[in-house]
């Protein structure tokens, strides 16, 4: 799909995305990332905003948090670091609203680095590759090892870009486009017809 975010090497913008795409859709995304961006371009646009600012252009993504932790990230970036997002993991995950897949996110789409990325769909899509049943949450420490290998080696940025967009597209939960896919000759669940059942559904507690 041709989106905004993929245009763009600014490590800013694809934050911007990541954390806009957490728990909303890409069609609803993309019309508020490019206001977004419009009206707070750099990271110190953001910073120097104040929170009623930020929270009136992000009305209607809901989940507020996300807002209000880019807000004050940007705010610690335009303070410590002169503006510069950082690319080692360990001072990413420092800021507020930040995790492990943003994190892997950045820095391999922005940076170039070998860094994995685990949401949903790229786990659906290894997990069904690599025929692990049950519950996603149950492989998470595995599929993220999976993920850290395929991606070793690699162009980063494209494989995991590509990982995304198959389980967004191709690889969905229900009723997989199995016929589409290029991992089709090497799927395990295809192989053995169980597509459809992997991965279990997570069970409500």
């Amino acid at each position: 799909r041709d989106l905004p975010w993929r245009r763009t090497r600014d490590p800013y913008a694809i934050w911007i995305s990541e954390t806009m795409l957490q728990q909303t859709r890409v069609e609803t995304v993309v019309p508020y990332y490019e206001r977004f961006l419009e009206r707070f371009p750099r990271v110190s646009d953001l910073a120097e905003a104040s929170e009623d600012d930020v929270f009136a252009h992000w009305a209607g993504l809901g989940y507020y948090r996300r807002a209000s932790n880019l807000h004050r990230a940007a705010r610690v970036v335009h303070a410590e670091r002169a503006g510069e997002i950082p690319v080692e993991e360990r001072d990413l995950l420092a800021l507020p609203g930040i995790g492990r897949y943003t994190a892997g996110a950045l820095r391999s789409i922005a940076f170039g680095r070998e860094a994995p990325v685990l949401d949903g769909n790229v786990a659906r899509v290894l997990a069904r590759v690599f025929g692990r049943e049950g519950e996603l949450r149950t492989h998470e420490v595995e599929l993220w090892e999976l993920a850290t290998r395929l991606v070793a080696g690699s162009r980063p940025a494209d494989l995991n870009q590509g990982l995304m967009e198959l389980g967004a597209v191709v690889c969905v939960p229900r009723s997989p486009r199995c016929d589409a896919c290029p991992l089709d000759g090497v799927c395990d669940a295809r192989r053995r017809g169980l597509s459809e059942a992997i991965p279990t559904p997570a069970s409500r507690k």
